[in-house]
């Protein structure tokens, strides 16, 4: 089965095709982080233009490179949420022309479940697993006991861990987005110049806070002399970034023990973090979990998980119509 995926939840326009006897068989993006760099963050109107100028080129291109007709596809897979709206509409609209137009069947995915389901274009799923989602957008822990059946377990009362990220690197004069450059600086920091809070350490729930985080990092960044020298801002880094990845592990395998499960995950922009998946890892062996982190090009937005979910629907016999609509908000729900 082939199926073409389409992802526009964001700022990165990307299509792909997942082949079911091959696997991901091309996955393109077209980057928009030059766009926005200038605002520190994402524009949402001018994400949906760009969108709009890029997504039926790129369907184009990889049809052109796999010497592919609409035709010849099995199906179609269309981020439907959460996300930007304007952004959302153009990659749903797209998607179910080309259904149409060739009489393809469609299925939309909630973009969630993409971020998780691309650790199987990595490695096979162990289950039951535990999966912590974090990105610039959110941070949900996730029980999941097979594909298609999903709890979510808690999340963050108030800011995602990839908000802190892109916060603190503004406020350092960091590019846009923030996780990479903050990890990279990071591991020339100077450990304990800086004493960051964890918050809700001694909470029994499963949830997260970074709010008091960022005010704790602006506090002490403007209290340092200016401009701040390039250790100023790896010690400043190095902190944030213990920070988070302390927060983020407590709650994971927190939430792994009571669950019993065999095996943790990672999912979204911030899996890519390698301090992130250093701990993860070393946490997951002191515990016998079974833990492998995703390919790096499948932890930020991509249509070659969204294909991929895509093809778990349509191989169950789940089918979407052409009311189907997009959300901005909206927790994963079980399919299965």
């Amino acid at each position: 089965m082939k199926v073409l995926g389409i992802e526009t939840s964001c700022d990165d326009t990307s299509v792909a095709l997942y082949d079911s006897e091959t696997g991901v068989a091309e996955n393109l993006l077209s980057s928009q982080v030059e766009l926005h760099n200038n605002f520190g963050g994402v524009v949402p109107e001018l994400a949906s233009r760009a969108h709009l100028v890029n997504l039926l080129p790129l369907v184009d291109h990889l049809l052109q490179r796999q010497n592919l007709q609409l035709k010849d596809l099995d199906g179609l897979a269309v981020t439907s949420g959460p996300g930007l709206v304007g952004a959302l509409l153009v990659g749903l609209s797209t998607a179910k022309a080309l259904s149409m137009a060739a009489d393809l069947p469609l299925v939309g995915i909630h973009h969630i479940e993409g971020h998780i389901l691309a650790n199987a274009l990595t490695d096979e799923m162990v289950f039951p697993a535990m999966v912590l989602v974090v990105s610039g957008g959110h941070t949900e822990i996730i029980y999941m006991p097979e594909v298609g059946r999903y709890e979510k377990l808690g999340g963050t009362l108030d800011d995602a861990a990839g908000e802190a990220y892109d916060k603190t690197a503004k406020l350092l004069k960091l590019p846009y987005p923030g996780g990479p450059p903050i990890d990279r600086l990071a591991s020339k920091g100077t450990p304990g110049r800086f004493n960051f809070p964890r918050p809700l350490q001694k909470d029994p729930r499963l949830v997260f806070s970074f709010s008091g985080l960022k005010t704790a990092v602006k506090l002490a960044v403007e209290k340092l002399p200016q401009p701040l020298t390039d250790q100023d801002v790896n010690d400043v880094c190095f902190e944030v970034q213990e920070a988070i990845v302390d927060s983020l592990c407590q709650r994971l395998f927190q939430a792994a023990r009571l669950k019993h499960v065999k095996s943790v995950y990672l999912a979204g922009g911030v899996a890519a973090n390698g301090r992130l998946r250093q701990r993860v890892a070393a946490e997951a062996q002191k515990y016998h979990l079974h833990f492998i982190p995703p390919e790096r090009v499948y932890c930020t937005d991509n249509a070659a998980m969204i294909a991929y979910a895509g093809w778990c629907h349509l191989n169950e016999g789940r089918r979407d119509g052409l009311d189907l609509d997009s959300f901005p908000r909206g927790t994963l729900t079980s399919w299965r």
